[in-house]
């Protein structure tokens, strides 16, 4: 079992930076060098979204529209860490932001902005970015 803690998250002003980290424990056995993350958000009255992801290799980086440009996704496998380094933060980032994680096979097809794909998640951090 693979559990995940998130922190970093805070309030910061509009055009402000904050950079998230994601750490996992409890993967006895098991290497998470070969393992997808991604990064999700939620805010009040609105579906989970997708934010960004990153493969095993970083061979793949997906980002949403939204974020494009201002986020980076980036892993230290020697940690079990992911990061997610946001810039340029505006007031329609606010949410609850989630890291997620998952060992399955993935293909060129496979979406991995959908949370569907991942198995383990942490608690969420709250990032809110005042205007």
């Amino acid at each position: 079992q693979v559990q995940l803690v998130e922190s970093g998250g805070g309030l910061v002003q509009s055009g402000g930076s904050l950079r998230l980290s994601c750490a996992a424990s409890g993967a006895s056995g098991v290497s998470l060098d070969y393992y997808v993350w991604g990064w999700f958000r939620q805010a009040p009255g609105k579906e989970r979204e997708g934010v960004s992801s990153i493969s095993s290799s970083e061979g793949r980086l997906d980002y949403a529209d939204s974020v494009r440009g201002r986020f980076t996704i980036s892993r230290d496998n020697t940690k079990n860490t992911v990061y997610l380094e946001m810039n340029d933060l505006k007031p329609e980032d606010t949410a609850v932001y989630y890291c997620a994680t998952t060992g399955r096979v993935w293909y060129s097809g496979s979406d991995l902005l959908d949370g569907e794909m991942y198995d383990y998640w942490g608690q969420g951090t709250q990032v809110t970015v005042s205007s």
